[in-house]
């Protein structure tokens, strides 16, 4: 029995265990604060099917040996502007969400291959080039919502009459297109079906290319660039296809997260995406240079646990308004962690 035990905390890593046991800690304090679990646990599902394939789109980039991708918010970028030109354009419904998707795609590929053409310049600081490139493009695009001529007075400033709102609504676009379709609720637990689909199908998607021969031969770049280099394998290339892979998923995956949140958010909001989405893949048991879909799965999981459910929780037993407050000081913590503290890959 203990052999077997040590087994499961070797194999699931001590840092994710003590995790568990916070969450489960919050779980248990859940009713004497008055919350309801299943609410809790629809938070939960919710927020994993909105924040998933933002941090699914950390593993192409990680297989081909580009590291974290804290340039997350460059890729954010292609899928705002896939939105706001199909919002701009007067598509609504299933069309509008479609047409968003179309048009982001070219976005993404053109800053994909701009941002893969920089770090196939600079091997070997690629997270710290990264980092700058998703500030500098967040500023750049500040002046682009200002700039580009949008004229829809749904999302235009109404007092100037130019110029991108900071919120914009998509109630009468695509609001749960994916997190309303076949949604039901088990034992009270809400779950988003058409999300957590459209999640799984982008996945099995990634999973399935990584077992290709352009999959295998990104992930021996990543692993072993030089035996990569002699077994013909063209580095240059398979690094920028990982990069322009990673920013094409990430940017249907802030359409997907705006479909269930209900707004499309502009100017410095994707500043705040990158570094939770990175903490989440190492939560989940990746390293700069090995990811899967599994901690993926389990990364989101654990990390929206415990920045949903700690503030509720919390507040609710202080008695006091201060949500906002403990989510920013535990998903700031969180990302801490996961970042100056080395999780334990699990045993083989």
């Amino acid at each position: 029995m203990k052999e077997r035990i040590k087994n499961i905390i070797a194999e699931f890593g001590i840092s994710r265990l003590i995790i568990v046991g916070f969450i489960l800690f919050m779980f248990a304090l859940a009713p004497v604060s008055g919350n309801k679990i299943s609410t809790l646990l629809s938070n939960v599902a919710n927020r994993f099917a909105w924040n998933g394939l933002l941090v699914l789109s950390m593993v192409p980039m990680i297989h081909s040996g580009c590291g974290l991708n804290f340039g997350l918010p460059l890729e954010i970028e292609a899928g705002l502007l896939g939105v706001t030109i199909a919002i701009e354009m007067g598509f609504t419904g299933n069309e509008a969400f479609l047409a968003a998707l179309t048009i982001a795609t070219p976005f993404a590929i053109l800053f994909g291959t701009l941002y893969g053409f920089l770090l196939n310049k600079i091997k070997g600081g690629e997270m710290m080039i990264a980092t700058y490139v998703g500030f500098s493009a967040v500023s750049l695009m500040c002046i682009g919502w200002v700039m580009l001529p949008f004229k829809n007075p749904v999302i235009v400033w109404g007092y100037t009459g130019k110029g991108l709102r900071t919120m914009i609504s998509i109630e009468n676009y695509y609001y749960e297109v994916l997190s309303g379709f076949l949604r039901f609720k088990l034992f009270g637990v809400t779950i988003p079906t058409g999300a957590i689909l459209f999640f799984a199908l982008i996945a099995f998607g990634i999973w399935a290319f990584l077992h290709t021969k352009t999959g295998t031969a990104m992930t021996a770049v990543g692993s072993n660039p030089t035996f990569a280099k002699a077994a013909g394998i063209n580095i240059d290339r398979i690094r920028m296809l990982s990069v322009i892979l990673s920013t094409w998923i990430a940017a249907i995956g802030i359409i997907n997260y705006q479909q269930g949140f209900g707004y499309v958010q502009l100017y410095t909001a994707p500043y705040s995406m990158a570094m939770p989405a990175v903490a989440a893949i190492l939560l989940g048991g990746a390293s700069v240079n090995k990811a899967s879909i599994s901690n993926v799965i389990i990364g989101t999981i654990l990390y929206q646990a415990i920045v949903t459910t700690t503030p509720n929780v919390i507040n609710s037993l202080i008695n006091l308004d201060i949500s906002d407050v403990i989510r920013i000081i535990v998903s700031n913590g969180v990302i801490l962690f996961a970042l100056t503290r080395k999780i334990e890959e699990p045993k083989k």
